[in-house]
């Protein structure tokens, strides 16, 4: 059974950092691509960041470009999410997801974590 599990999220200050961790279990992690997205209250899932199975490909959208690093330790099964300057508008429920490829679109993901609340305040 794929388990993904998202850790770190929590509430900071705007201008503030976080670093979101995913760990995951029951596939074969070396081998997937993972992805970042979040979701807002009322809005759609949004894509973030994503990175390749062996950590050498890496690719954002726009909002978080300059802010945000994806990366990932295979021994550790894990994807990470460093976020720098974080602004209010950053807020959002905070998901990782496991992939064939690297993808921006929701639907080409297969599994997903629970979520990471992140609230940045003002």
């Amino acid at each position: 059974q794929v388990q993904l599990v998202e850790s770190g999220g929590g509430l900071v200050q705007a201008g503030g950092s976080l670093r979101l961790s995913c760990a995951a279990s029951g596939l074969t992690f070396s081998s997937s691509a993972m992805g970042w997205f979040r979701q807002a209250p009322g809005k759609e899932r949004e894509f973030v960041a994503t990175i390749n199975w062996s950590g050498t490909y890496t690719y954002y959208g726009d909002s978080v470009k300059g802010r945000f690093t994806i990366s990932r330790d295979n021994a550790r099964n894990t994807v990470y999410l460093q976020m720098n300057s974080l602004k209010p508008e950053d807020t959002a429920v905070y998901y990782c997801g496991a992939s064939g490829g690297v993808y921006e679109r929701v639907e080409r993901y297969d599994y997903w974590g629970q979520g990471t609340q992140v609230t940045v305040s003002s």
